[in-house]
């Protein structure tokens, strides 16, 4: 069941406005599409842009089919907001060119997350920081997404000192490539490899490429984009990022060590509290999250809410969420949302 009840489409109405989606063609970007259906986001227009060798093509949207144009063509037609999903390169190459011709540009991508001058934003955590001055606006890695929607509210309360963090990864974070990898494995057929190893009855202790500290790129986003969307460069985080063959979403588990000591029962209230954050954490019942209940829903899941034993003021948490959706489509989307609501884009 999807997540269509949201605050955004009870408002009084809408101006309406022209929409680019860049990667229209692919995983993140047809959910971009579905979830800008769902929550009846106010469009005027919809400009359906992917490579050149998929302009021509028709993508359905609302009823109706489109044409998949290029993106030269998106940027003449200047739409006010640009939802990019097509990988850095595209992002470094274009996303300038929409924000020249006036265009406010949600990206994806990693490639302007870490920029000092672009404004990494999960819309519950820190939306207020937008401007209308900001052209590029960078939607944070998915499993930083979901782990800061949880510790931000902690974070304000306790103060947290260090956190330590292992992903086990759906591979439609990998993409259709890697979705059509475990199908094959699964249907015994041979086909091409998004990984290095099956993925089928395995875990892959490789998310993104290796960099020369020994990480993976995948592990250093959520070193220092959660250092960049909570404000503190002095945080203390290591991560472990692992793929597993699930396709509903991301699980974390995530250690935090806080400067103030807790009491359990005020953690669980403060998480229930906060906005996009169910708590799933009955333990007599075997209740707890799984991408199997994630999969599909904008909410972020946490459970095994549990201190810590062997070291003081600290926590452990257990959070899941769909990847695709609140980990990159549905926040790109909450981000334009937030954009119109308070005037932020030029109609």
């Amino acid at each position: 069941m999807k997540n269509t009840n949201n605050s955004f489409t009870k408002k009084k109405k809408q101006n309406k406005m022209k929409i680019a989606v860049v990667g229209a063609t692919g995983l993140v970007g047809k959910k971009m599409l579905e979830i800008l259906e769902e929550r009846n986001f106010p469009i005027s227009g919809i400009y359906l842009v992917a490579s050149e060798k998929s302009v021509g093509k028709q993508v359905k949207f609302k009823g109706k089919f489109y044409n998949v144009i290029s993106i030269k063509q998106a940027i003449e037609l200047r739409p006010q907001i640009a939802l990019f999903s097509a990988g850095g390169d595209v992002s470094l190459k274009w996303a300038e060119k929409f924000a020249e011709v006036g265009t406010t540009v949600i990206d994806n991508s990693s490639a302007w997350r870490m920029d000092v001058n672009k404004k990494l934003v999960v819309p519950e955590i820190n939306a207020n920081i937008l401007t209308k001055e900001d052209k590029i606006i960078a939607n944070p890695n998915c499993s930083t997404i979901q782990m800061v929607l949880a510790l931000a509210p902690l974070h304000k309360k306790y103060n947290i000192k260090r956190i330590v963090v292992s992903t086990y990864q759906s591979i439609s974070g990998t993409g259709m490539k890697a979705v059509r990898q475990l199908e094959n494995e699964r249907n015994n057929i041979k086909g091409e490899m998004a990984y290095p190893y099956p993925i089928d009855r395995n875990c892959i202790p490789h998310c993104d490429d290796f960099i020369e500290n020994g990480y993976t790129k995948e592990e250093m986003k959520l070193v220092n984009e959660t250092k960049k969307i909570l404000n503190n460069d002095e945080l203390r985080i290591t991560a472990t990022a692992a793929r597993i063959p699930t396709t509903g979403g991301h699980s974390e588990a995530v250690n935090i060590e806080f400067e103030k000591d807790f009491d359990i029962d005020e953690v669980v209230d403060i998480l229930k509290k906060s906005q996009g954050i169910v708590v799933k954490d009955d333990i007599k019942n075997n209740d707890y999250p799984m991408p199997i209940f994630a999969e599909g829903k904008d909410d972020v899941f946490v459970g095994r809410i549990r201190r810590d034993l062997s070291n003081k003021n600290t926590l452990n948490l257990w959070i899941v969420a769909d990847n695709l959706r609140k980990g990159a489509a549905t926040n790109a989307v909450q981000i334009a949302e937030y954009l119109v609501g308070n005037k932020l884009v030029s109609f």
